[in-house]
């Protein structure tokens, strides 16, 4: 157990649970076990978290290790349907970008892809589907210099983290990102009876990609349902934060908004992002 505000240090394995190795062949990726999938680091228990409080997650630093890799799993993936050959890649990790796809020279942003806290409800389940508990979200902004926020569903709230990606593009469309392993260093803090109906995310500037911004993250099982709810949601922030009227907050969601579809791959469930520019609103905190 922690107490709030204290500093975590994490060794996380790359997505395979530590079975990939630098100069693995196709056969030798085929040949793991996928049921090792997804081999976390946690559960964190914080002190004094109880269900209706917001956990606090800043992201001070994902550290790679020099390589990843990415593959194409028949049966899986957005474009499941045309891809039906299973393929393997390594990538070399050069500093902040990869060349190991020449002629692509690919910027390098590590995130963690799987960060959540336990669900309310008992039972086992599989990591692969995220929800307001946060998980499997993939959202790429969840770089060092990013928090999260995530609403405790259990005593003690029991944080994890993984899957950690050097690379990854919106809709994570092949399955993996840059899937690698990494030093994942966090500050975990507690805000005391606060709503939060799910994740959200204040990002950081990145070189030559967006400012600052706000995001709502919401999963679910139908995309356009899903979007409808993060764009509401969002609606609800303009309002409860900055004190504009609700039809004047979805005027400015029109205008302002930037809607992403963060996963499209974690069956059966979709992650979509509504974001806005911090620089559009008068500077505000969460809580």
């Amino acid at each position: 157990m922690i107490a709030p505000g204290d500093v975590v240090h994490m060794e996380c394995v790359d997505s395979s649970g530590a079975q990939v190795r630098p100069g693995f062949t196709l056969a030798d990726f085929l040949a793991i076990d996928r049921m090792k999938i997804h081999a976390l680091t946690g559960p964190i228990a914080i002190e004094g978290a109880q269900p209706g409080d917001v956990l606090q997650v800043d992201v001070l630093e994902v550290a790679h290790k020099g390589w990843a890799w990415s593959s194409v799993i028949a049966g899986l993936g957005f474009l499941d349907g045309r891809f039906t050959e299973p393929y393997f890649f390594e990538w070399k990790l050069d500093g902040d970008v990869s060349t190991s796809l020449a002629p692509a020279v690919v910027p390098l942003r590590p995130f963690c892809g799987v960060m959540g806290l336990a669900q309310a409800e008992m039972g086992a389940f599989r990591t692969r589907p995220p929800g307001a508990f946060g998980g499997n979200m993939d959202v790429r902004e969840l770089s060092a210099g990013a928090t999260l926020y995530l609403p405790v569903m259990v005593e003690g709230g029991l944080f994890s983290a993984g899957d950690a990606h050097a690379a990854q593009g919106d809709g994570e469309v092949c399955i993996n990102g840059m899937e690698c392993p990494a030093d994942v260093t966090l500050r975990l803090g507690l805000h005391k009876q606060r709503h939060l109906a799910g994740p959200m995310v204040e990002s950081a500037a990145r070189r030559g990609e967006d400012g600052p911004e706000w995001i709502v993250v919401e999963s679910g099982i139908e995309a356009l349902t899903t979007a409808q709810t993060a764009t509401s949601r969002l609606v609800d922030l303009l309002v409860d934060r900055w004190g504009f009227e609700p039809v004047q907050a979805y005027l400015l969601c029109s205008v302002a908004m930037k809607l992403r579809l963060s996963q499209v791959v974690n069956r059966p469930m979709v992650t979509v992002s509504a974001a806005i520019a911090k620089s559009v609103l008068p500077e505000r905190r969460l809580f």
